[in-house]
């Protein structure tokens, strides 16, 4: 079965994302993501820019896409202008497969107007628009802001960009689910639901429950062509985080959510 990674983070040599791939039991370089991505075939994986919105700095290996993350910092009236360009500049690009917003590191919602420039340059380019949403890296930021519901008011005034809600609203899973069940124009990525390496059956027993609430609501929405693989490697553990995926996910739907529903929603070929 191939599989491609919708939400990873490529930042070899950051010392943030080094620790962090040692806990996953991983190594944070070229190199090893590879012989990773080899070894379960892993045929492409895209990358959510924290690299600034410059072309120059979004160079990666051929088995990676991109999505060019954009801060509201950069949309201040003295910098949007600068700032919607070099995010056309990306979007150009065939290796460009999206936009990535933060709301929650960003206090500002997805419905704020400065947005809306960004929104028109996805409708353009027929290019989505990843959003973070649910709980946030560290305690500084405002997790209100990242609130799935906060999502579908975005997607009913832009019916016509499609917007990736990513790590599934974690923990609003039931939030999340009547979103992306509600809008055509939502999906979601299943990525940063598990952090690190642990031992998958002491794992499943301790948080039987947390993963029951996940298959419950990921079921509801009745619709796994809407959903994606993906782990936000470096945090996670690729083989412990294929294997809990499966365990969410009916196995006549592994092709899809493992594949299908990326290549289709980031119109990427790998």
């Amino acid at each position: 079965m191939k599989i491609i990674d919708s939400h990873l983070h490529f930042c070899p040599g950051y010392p943030h994302f080094d620790e962090i791939a040692i806990e996953a039991g991983h190594i944070n370089n070229e190199e090893h993501l590879r012989e990773c991505f080899q070894k379960y075939n892993i045929v492409g994986g895209i990358v959510m820019g924290n690299r600034g919105v410059h072309p120059d700095n979004h160079t990666y290996p051929d088995f990676l896409r991109y999505c060019v993350g954009v801060e509201a910092r950069k949309l201040t009236p003295e910098k949007i202008q600068k700032t919607c360009d070099l995010v056309e500049e990306n979007l150009k690009r065939n290796t460009c497969v999206g936009t990535k917003l933060y709301p929650g590191y960003d206090s500002i919602y997805v419905t704020d107007e400065r947005f809306e420039p960004i929104y028109d340059l996805a409708k353009a380019y027929k290019k989505p628009v990843a959003i973070h949403t649910g709980q946030t890296a560290g305690s500084k930021a405002f997790i209100k802001y990242s609130h799935p519901l906060t999502l579908d008011e975005a997607a009913v005034r832009h019916p016509d960009v499609q917007f990736v809600m990513c790590h599934f609203g974690n923990p609003w899973l039931m939030d999340a689910a009547a979103v992306v069940e509600k809008n055509e124009n939502v999906a979601a990525d299943l990525s940063g639901l598990l952090e690190g390496k642990f031992d998958i059956p002491e794992f499943l027993e301790e948080q039987s429950g947390y993963i029951s609430t996940l298959k419950t609501w990921l079921a509801y929405i009745r619709d796994y062509d809407k959903l994606m693989f993906g782990t936000d490697w470096p945090l996670a553990n690729y083989e412990d985080y294929i294997e809990i995926t499966k365990r969410l996910i009916p196995e006549k739907y592994w092709e899809t959510v493992f594949y299908q529903a990326a290549e289709r929603i980031y119109h990427c070929n790998f």
